[in-house]
């Protein structure tokens, strides 16, 4: 094959993962020109997606491009795979992936879409990975940005952030996923981008409270604009840089996710703040929020780097039940007074 026609080939593309997210990226990939494959563990989802080309359960109203082939068997979804999306819930991620470890193949890259820090480690998603697969860092790539799932399946403009230690894999992830809705920026900031992904959803918590609570926007851009602080500050004491929280990954991602009601950890935040129980507001809320679990590794993290995040520590009481949610706005508020450039 010659080198032009190498470089036209479509990229082999397989999305780990057929939730809201997964579904919408393995959409966003078939329309930048590339061949996806997408891995569900539901059957009945993959036969839709082959049948019908839409997921009703996860991604209901959307058609998907006819081009997206689906499978249960991991196996045939990584075989020959170029580039691997990871969408799967953050803290089932690394018992999942030590499954397939074996099946990624020698040059593929791998990009997760996964926001969180794990419970049991305090890692990032993407150290999940690199050691449940057994990848060095060049073959790694995050993908964040201000990218709610809906819109983008809706072909609304949007853009996104790929960031790898690697300027090639992140080139490769950047090519993969440029649709004409849907615009990537590469970067080399690896734990900034995604200790921005992780932490504005614990943020987006808080803020969903205040507005359930009946606080206006007052409350919530003080909130916003001080949980950017907070991942700024534990971003800076992990080595990240910081222009990267000013960005799509930091900022733009902050405000999407904290004032859209598509947003699940605003929503389930805006539901505990009208008086229901956890359980009641995860069920009301449907699909994953990750918030909860994060809040509580993202605050020990911080911990453990000695870093004070009041906002998040007031997430994990009241989704804890060692604060009531009604408690949270006054304690807050009610700290002792500084100067705003020294906290």
């Amino acid at each position: 094959m010659s080198a032009a026609a190498s470089q036209a080939a479509p990229i082999r593309a397989t999305v780990l993962g057929a939730g809201a997210w997964g579904t919408t990226f393995a959409k966003v990939l078939a329309d930048a020109g590339c061949a996806v494959t997408l891995w569900a563990r539901e059957p009945e989802v993959v036969e839709q997606i082959n049948s019908s080309h839409r997921n009703e359960r996860f991604l209901a109203g959307f058609d998907l491009p006819a081009s997206i082939v689906a499978t249960t068997d991991p196996a045939v979804a990584l075989e020959a795979a170029e580039l691997v999306i990871i969408a799967i819930p953050s803290q089932v991620a690394r018992a999942t992936l030590e499954q397939y470890r074996g099946l990624i193949g020698p040059q593929t890259v791998v990009a997760s879409l996964m926001k969180g820090v794990e419970l049991a480690s305090g890692q990032l998603m993407s150290e999940v990975a690199r050691e449940a697969l057994g990848l060095p860092a060049e073959r790694l790539a995050v993908i964040s940005g201000p990218n709610l799932a809906r819109e983008i399946a809706a072909e609304q403009p949007t853009a996104t952030v790929v960031a790898s230690a690697s300027e090639e894999a992140a080139a490769l992830v950047a090519r993969a996923c440029a649709a004409p809705y849907f615009r990537p920026y590469t970067n080399g900031d690896v734990v900034g981008v995604e200790l921005s992904g992780a932490v504005k959803n614990v943020i987006a918590l808080g803020v969903g409270i205040a507005q359930g609570l009946g606080y206006g926007w007052n409350t919530s851009a003080t909130l916003i604009t001080r949980g950017l602080v907070e991942i700024t500050r534990l971003g800076m004491a992990l080595g990240a840089k910081p222009e990267t929280f000013a960005g799509l990954a930091g900022m733009g991602d902050l405000v999407a996710t904290c004032a859209s009601p598509l947003s699940r950890n605003h929503t389930l935040g805006k539901h505990l703040g009208q008086g229901m129980s956890l359980e009641e507001a995860l069920l009301a809320t449907g699909g994953t929020a990750e918030g909860v679990k994060s809040s509580q590794s993202v605050l020990a993290l911080a911990g453990r780097h000695g870093v004070e995040m009041p906002i998040t520590a007031g997430v994990v009481a009241a989704v804890t039940g060692q604060m009531s949610v009604a408690e949270l706005g006054p304690a807050l508020l009610g700290r002792p007074h500084k100067a705003e450039a020294n906290s």
